[in-house]
């Protein structure tokens, strides 16, 4: 039985794993110039609902373009100088802002849709 069971806890790792890879690949995808929230990318990734999980893969992750990631409505939600560094490089990249917020009718990156998989699809 205690087989089983690492099997299962192993499977479940796996899993964290790739959800982790595709919330990445999701940030490194997002182009010079435009933005997403964390709660997009965290669907975009197939994780619902994992928005702080983005946050932490985006703590935990060297390299990644941190900076075109926002709040939901482009608010910029680090505080002091990690606010006005995040509102620097998206400036330089030509983002604008309404306000203290993106824009994110000019800026917001749109994943492509994945098709719908159906009961007979491989």
């Amino acid at each position: 039985m205690k087989r089983k069971t690492q099997s299962i806890a192993g499977r479940k790792g796996s899993a964290a794993k790739d959800q982790r890879a595709r919330v990445v690949r999701c940030i490194r995808a997002l182009p010079a110039g435009m933005v997403s929230s964390y709660g997009a990318i965290a669907r975009a990734a197939g994780w619902p609902g994992a928005a702080r999980q983005v946050v932490r893969i985006l703590q935990q992750v060297p390299g990644l373009p941190w900076h075109r990631v926002v709040g939901s409505g482009g608010a910029i939600k680090l505080g002091g100088e990690g606010a006005a560094e995040q509102r620097f490089r998206l400036r330089m990249e030509g983002v604008t802002f309404r306000g203290a917020r993106v824009d994110m009718g000019k800026h917001e990156y749109k994943f492509p849709k994945k098709p719908a998989r159906g009961r007979n699809s491989p």
